[in-house]
C-alpha cells in the first residue's frame, strides 16, 4: 500500500468508528443487566432478611419464656420447703421471718408468671406474623426465577451481539495498514468519542465545524494519509460513512437503558455513541 490513504482504507476507519460506538453501547447494556438482576432479587432478599430477623427474635422470646418458667418452678420448690419449715418453727419471731420470706417468693413467682405469659402472648402474635412474611417471601422468591431467566436470556443475546461486533472489528482491522491502525487505535484509546469526521463541501470540519484551510482541504480530497483537523484533531475524510451489516444493528430484546428511565453513561466514562459528527450530519 502506498503512502496515500485510499477511500477503502478511510472507509474501513469509518466503519471501525461505527463498530466501536456500537460496542460501547452493547457493553453499557450488559453492565445494566447486572444491576437489574440485583434489583429483581432485592424485594425477595429484603423479605428473607426480615423473616430471618423475626425468627431470631422469636427464638429468643421462647428461650426467655422457658427461663422464666424454670425460675418459677424453682421458686415453687422453695415455697414447698418454706411451708414445710413453717411447721417446725419454735417461736413467733422465726415464724414471722419465714412468712416474710415466703411472701416475697410468692410475689416473685407471680411476677415471673406474668412476664412469661406476656412473652408467650408475644410469641403467638409473632408466629402469626412469621407465617404471613414466610408466605410473602415464598411468593417473591417464586417470582424472581422467571424474571431472572428472562434477563439472563436477553443478556446472552447482547453478549452474542458483542462477540459478533468484535469479530467484525478484527476483520476490518486486518484490511487497514499497520501505521493507520496504530494511529486510529491511539486516538480511540485516548478517549476520543469521534476519531474520523467528514470534511463538508463548504470546507468545515464535521466534528468541530471549524473551517479547514484550503491546502488541507485539497489534501483530504486527494486522499492524503491521515489528514487531521488543526482545531479538534480528528481525521478528516470525504469518504461516505458506511452502513454496518444489518445483522449487527438490528434491535435486541430487553434493552434496559430506556426501561430504567435513566440517562446512562458509558462504562468507559464516555457519552453516548455518535459524537458531534452525527449531530452535524
Amino acid at each position: 500500500m502506498d503512502d496515500r490513504m485510499t477511500n477503502t482504507t478511510m472507509g474501513s476507519l469509518r466503519e471501525l468508528q461505527k463498530l466501536d460506538d456500537r460496542i460501547k453501547e452493547i457493553r453499557n447494556e450488559v453492565s445494566l443487566f447486572d444491576n437489574r438482576l440485583a434489583m429483581v432479587e432485592e424485594p425477595a432478599l429484603k423479605l428473607e432478611t426480615e423473616l430471618s430477623q423475626l425468627r431470631e427474635r422469636l427464638s429468643q422470646m421462647k428461650v426467655d419464656a422457658r427461663r422464666l418458667e424454670r425460675a418459677a418452678d424453682d421458686k415453687r420448690a422453695r415455697v414447698d420447703k418454706m411451708e414445710a419449715r413453717l411447721t417446725r418453727v419454735s417461736n413467733l419471731r422465726e415464724e414471722a421471718a419465714v412468712k416474710t420470706e415466703l411472701d416475697l417468693i410468692v410475689k416473685a413467682i407471680a411476677a415471673d408468671e406474668q412476664e412469661a405469659l406476656h412473652l408467650l402472648d408475644q410469641v403467638k402474635r409473632s408466629e402469626v406474623i412469621e407465617g404471613e412474611i414466610a408466605g410473602r417471601t415464598r411468593e417473591a422468591r417464586d417470582g424472581v426465577g422467571p424474571q431472572q431467566g428472562a434477563l439472563l436470556e436477553s443478556r446472552e443475546a447482547f453478549l452474542s451481539r458483542l462477540a459478533e461486533l468484535r469479530a467484525r472489528r478484527l476483520e476490518v482491522l486486518e484490511g487497514v495498514a499497520a501505521l493507520q491502525r496504530r494511529v486510529y487505535e491511539a486516538f480511540y484509546q485516548s478517549g476520543r468519542t469521534v476519531v474520523v469526521a467528514t470534511l463538508f463541501e463548504d470546507g468545515a470540519c464535521g466534528h468541530c465545524f471549524g473551517v479547514i484551510p484550503l491546502q488541507i482541504q485539497n489534501e483530504v480530497r486527494q486522499g492524503e494519509a491521515l489528514v487531521r483537523c488543526e482545531a479538534c484533531g480528528v481525521i478528516l475524510t470525504t469518504e461516505p460513512e458506511p452502513d454496518l451489516d444489518p445483522s449487527l444493528t438490528e434491535p435486541l430484546p430487553g434493552t434496559l437503558a430506556e426501561d430504567l428511565g435513566d440517562s446512562v453513561e458509558s462504562v468507559d466514562g464516555e457519552g453516548g455513541a455518535g459524537g458531534g459528527e452525527d449531530t452535524a450530519e
